[in-house]
């Protein structure tokens, strides 16, 4: 039996480890407008930090924490102050814990923002054959290139600001980019998913089943549901596409409840943040009844093994730095160690799903 009291003091030591993450300068990466990328600190505007948001966002709608409110409401309030970087897919992330901010308070300071870059989404990103939306980052053009990240970074986006908004035409995007994605990144032999796809080259790239990639779907397809109200015909698709990634998932997990970085490969290290997203979504979509026993056992399994990368700062272990596309499948093996926003986000959202479950109570 899993202590709920030892889950709650867990939660709030990430917290403090989250809104705590400086840059050190251990990684030298330049944007391509000249600033300085900083995937690090949590006052940057980047994707780690967007997906650290999340995890805070969804942690106080599920407790009502004024503390985490308030710690929302002033990040994004010094943010717009700095003003807004440039749109890619990647500076979109923080884009949804604002969008869930907004639906609970209805806060006017953060409509315009919101609804200036929704727009600017639908217009301006660029996109890929077959509308897919092209993975450009901060530092990087990704000529024709789908990768996994992007329903998570800007497909969760457009579904929750839509559905909050009234704006239907963002949540029928964010379904188009869903199952664009599909096509091109599930692997119908595996159930798993690739890293990317290029439409130049017509190939997956190193073909790398990774597991953080993996992580945002599973994590992705349990919330989609809650975030908004799908199309009858793409919810049942999207049912089927989670059933067979997790009937994949389950036999690659670890006997200690781990993941490795590379799925399939039994030579690659584990790592914490894609067992945490993995474990959040198996846990929440097999509470839903939307996946049998056995995912939300393993879910629960991963739940403990992350626990125990949890330091006395509340510093997630065990975290791979943020991952380009790789050529071959020794770039993903060698992936450095360093803790970031998103491994104390999944790690949030793992420990807050637990709650929900009758063996942490």
């Amino acid at each position: 039996m899993l202590d709920g009291s030892l889950m709650r003091g867990a939660l709030d030591r990430l917290v403090n480890g989250l809104v705590d993450l400086r840059d050190e300068g251990r990684f030298d990466e330049p944007n391509l407008d000249g600033t300085r990328g900083d995937y690090i600190s949590f006052e940057s505007w980047e994707w780690p930090q967007g997906v650290g948001l999340y995890g805070l966002a969804q942690l106080w709608r599920d407790g009502g924490d004024p503390r985490l409110r308030t710690i929302l409401e002033d990040w994004y309030a010094r943010a717009l102050d700095r003003g807004l970087p440039t749109l890619n897919v990647n500076t979109t992330a923080p884009m949804l814990a604002l969008s869930l901010l907004w639906d609970r308070t209805r806060d006017d300071r953060w409509r315009r923002a919101l609804d200036g870059w929704a727009d600017r989404v639908i217009a301006d990103a660029p996109r890929t054959v077959e509308g897919g939306f092209q993975h450009d980052v901060s530092d990087k053009v990704n000529e024709g290139e789908l990768w996994d990240d992007t329903i998570f970074m800007m497909g969760l986006f457009l579904a929750a600001y839509g559905e909050a908004s009234g704006r239907r035409a963002l949540v029928d995007e964010a379904e188009r980019q869903v199952l664009v994605h599909t096509r091109y990144l599930a692997d119908t032999e595996t159930g798993l998913w690739f890293h990317g796809w290029s439409f130049p080259r017509r190939d997956n790239f190193a073909r790398a089943r990774w597991a953080r990639g993996n992580a945002w779907i599973t994590a992705a397809l349990a919330d989609l549901p809650e975030l908004c109200t799908l199309s009858p015909s793409v919810a049942l698709f999207l049912e089927g596409v989670l059933s067979a990634q997790a009937q994949a998932l389950l036999p690659l997990q670890t006997e200690d409840g781990a993941w490795r970085t590379l799925l399939d490969d039994p030579e690659s290290y584990r790592e914490t943040s894609a067992t945490a997203g993995i474990a959040y979504g198996l846990m929440k979509a097999g509470r839903q009844g939307r996946l049998p026993e056995a995912a939300r056992q393993a879910g629960l399994r991963a739940l403990e093994y992350v626990l125990g990368q949890i330091d006395e700062n509340g510093t997630v272990g065990g975290v791979s730095y943020g991952t380009r596309m790789g050529h071959d499948l020794e770039f993903y093996r060698d992936i450095p160690i360093q803790p970031t926003g998103y491994g104390q986000s999944l790690a949030i959202l793992c420990l807050s799903e637990a709650l929900h479950h009758p063996e942490t109570r």
